[in-house]
């Protein structure tokens, strides 16, 4: 049997009212024994004193609710993103500010494949701040006309291809007529597609076979890694396939003695019948272990607002751009909400527009009277321009949101001014209104379209500043306390995992984030800045400097 160990730190907080802050907690067998003082714990028995954390700063191990691990895999890819972004390695790529300069960096690795049949594929491209300048193929032909070229965009909604992409998938030619495929003036596509439907025939030949949603091996080790880094105990994957070969590559790398998170896939909703795939969920949910939970669903109805893919309600886009697409059509939608709740399952659903919302909640509130269910905690995720309104029926209806708080970072000034304009830019990601509300909430990164870090997620929901450092919002700010809580139990809660997770206290997972400074007493604008030592998962310590 394994012998009890004690951990003692500069403060602990737990996240459990009945004792908030202590000074000591003891770990046994991978859970939490006990925490309290030193005298309190030695009371359980024979006991080792560790003081690896004495200077630190110990929390629950931070829950990322909605984020994707095919980001360990992209990094593998050519980061072509506008902001500077840190590698699983630790090393920083510098943002790129114009489209010169992303095909300049694509043109350099262009270069280094020795293999002419091997794609080029690149990701994070953002064109909004460059103007809204679309990357066409005929840019990306400057690269290569002879090998597949493909890049993913920041929100992850729409893919740019060169000719060579289009012409290998077929689509090369005049006469096409499909809502995701643009065409241009001389009758061929674009090479700019919008969704899954579009995307998904021709990522297979640019690179993005797998990894539009999935991570392979090397990439889920890798986002592993990352999640260290930024203190993450457990986190989703929330649009994967979750293939039978998948499956079992997770349930291996997951099994490995030295990975460091508990991963939360869902299968996403697109390719199969929604009776197929709730059956295929139930399937795979017997399957599930310590470090990999499966049995859940993702729906995705809408597009991204930046990307003028999402659904709005009128008056539609700021700039007059023709509203989004549906990715899931209110029948699909109804029969699957139908089947989850009729076999127990749980359903997170992508909304990033008011429209798509409003569907959903009318769907779940039409389902529920047919298959009441007292503890559904079905999610919205995103769920961006989300009215009072709504956020009170959500309340009514025991709905869970998890807003995209980093989102009014790095794309609110743009929201203000190109694409909802100023008043519902100022609520978008509303915090404190799903609150007032009763609303259960959680906050996220959605990595790769931002960097995981639940700390930044936490500093954009207390600040509301944009990246142009301006408030945003006054009246969405929410205190540190509830963000702390937001990605710790509130994010757990979502996940039906608050039993487990999100709290140091008796008989719950020994899942703890190691801080070099105290998050609580910190100056708002300061929480962002606070250093992450690295995690402890299971009662096995990993640090973010010493990773294997």
């Amino acid at each position: 049997m394994q012998k009890t160990k004690i951990y003692s730190a500069k403060k602990i907080y737990t996240m459990n009212p009945c004792r908030p802050i202590v000074s000591h907690v003891a770990v046994k067998e991978g859970k939490i024994l006990g925490a309290g003082s030193l005298e309190e714990l030695a009371s359980w028995g024979e006991f080792d004193l560790d003081d690896t954390f004495n200077e630190k700063v110990i929390m629950p191990g931070f829950v990322e609710g909605h984020a994707h691990t095919m980001e360990g895999t992209l990094w593998r890819k050519v980061y072509l993103g506008w902001f500077d972004r840190t590698d699983p390695s630790g090393k920083t790529w510098p943002g790129l500010k114009s489209i010169n300069e992303i095909i300049e960096r694509l043109s350099a690795a262009e270069k280094e494949l020795s293999n002419e049949d091997l794609p080029l594929s690149g990701w994070s491209i953002d064109p909004i701040y460059m103007d809204n300048q679309r990357i066409s193929r005929q840019a990306l032909d400057q690269v290569s006309r002879t090998r597949p070229i493909g890049v993913l965009h920041a929100s992850g909604h729409i893919l740019n291809v060169n000719s060579k992409g289009l012409e290998l998938a077929g689509l090369l030619k005049k006469g096409i007529n499909h809502p995701g495929i643009p065409i241009g003036n001389d009758g061929y596509p674009t090479g700019e597609l919008y969704g899954p439907d579009a995307m998904t025939p021709v990522g297979k030949h640019v690179g993005f076979d797998r990894s539009m949603t999935d991570c392979d091996e090397q990439g889920l080790r890798d986002y592993a890694r990352l999640c260290v880094r930024a203190g993450v105990t457990t986190c989703t994957d929330l649009a994967a396939r979750l293939t039978e070969e998948s499956v079992s590559m997770m349930l291996r790398v997951t099994g490995e003695a030295n990975f460091p998170a508990c991963i939360v896939p869902l299968k996403v909703f697109f390719g199969m019948s929604p009776k197929d795939l709730v059956e295929f969920v139930k399937e795979i949910q017997t399957l599930s272990t310590e470090r990999l939970r499966l049995g859940r669903i993702k729906a995705v109805l809408d597009g991204s607002i930046q990307g003028f893919s999402a659904r709005l309600n009128w008056p539609g886009y700021f700039n007059g751009s023709p509203n989004g697409l549906w990715y899931t059509s209110p029948e699909q939608l109804l029969e699957l909400y139908s089947l989850a709740l009729e076999n127990n399952l749980q359903i997170h659903t992508h909304t990033n527009g008011d429209q798509a919302t409003q569907l959903a909640i009318e769907t779940l509130e039409a389902v529920l009277k047919v298959h009441p269910s007292f503890d559904h905690r079905f999610t919205l995720q995103h769920c961006q321009l989300a009215s009072t309104a709504q956020f009170r029926k959500m309340s009514k209806l025991g709905m869970c949101v998890n807003l995209f708080a980093n989102h009014h970072y790095y794309w609110g000034d743009e929201h203000y001014r190109l694409t909802v304009g100023p008043e519902r830019a100022e609520r978008m990601n509303a915090c404190r209104t799903a609150l007032d509300a009763n609303v259960n909430m959680a906050i996220h990164s959605d990595a790769p379209i931002t960097p995981l870090a639940p700390l930044f997620t936490a500093w954009c929901a207390v600040n509301r500043l944009t990246v142009s450092e301006r408030v945003q919002g006054e009246h969405e700010k929410i205190s540190i306390e509830e963000a702390m809580f937001a990605i710790t139990l509130g994010a757990a809660y979502t996940l039906h995992m608050d039993h487990e997770i999100g709290s140091i206290e008796i008989g719950k997972r020994a899942d703890f984030a190691i801080l070099e400074d105290d998050p609580f007493e910190a100056k708002p604008v300061d929480l962002k800045n606070i250093a992450v030592w690295g995690t402890v998962q299971s009662g096995r310590i990993f640090e973010a400097d010493n990773l294997s």
